[in-house]
């Protein structure tokens, strides 16, 4: 009865919790067994918000997929711009996973 768990808010939010916590889980396993090392960006850093070409942080509700930066006129698909700021994220705004 997937409809009526989902119809729960408790039980859905639940399970979408645990759906994050086992990707964290194998991320954190995944990174001890190749020595590697996973850095989080804290939860509410602007990524998709913030202009990777210009730094600029301006509004920008879920259902635009497009960011047009109201300062330098760049513009990329959401998820490209957030991926560019992730990529150059300053290491004062990370931490380690914990495995």
């Amino acid at each position: 009865n997937v409809a009526g768990m989902i119809a729960n808010h408790k039980l859905a939010s639940a399970i979408s919790d645990l759906g994050f916590y086992e990707f964290r889980r194998q991320l954190g396993y995944k990174q001890k067994h190749y020595g590697n090392k996973v850095m989080l960006v804290e939860r509410w850093y602007p990524s998709s918000k913030t202009c990777h070409n210009c730094g600029n942080v301006q509004p920008m509700p879920l259902n635009e997929r497009t960011y047009e930066c109201g300062e330098c006129g760049q513009t990329a698909e959401r998820d490209l711009n957030a991926a560019l700021n992730l990529a150059t994220v300053p290491t004062s705004k990370l931490k380690p996973l914990e495995p």
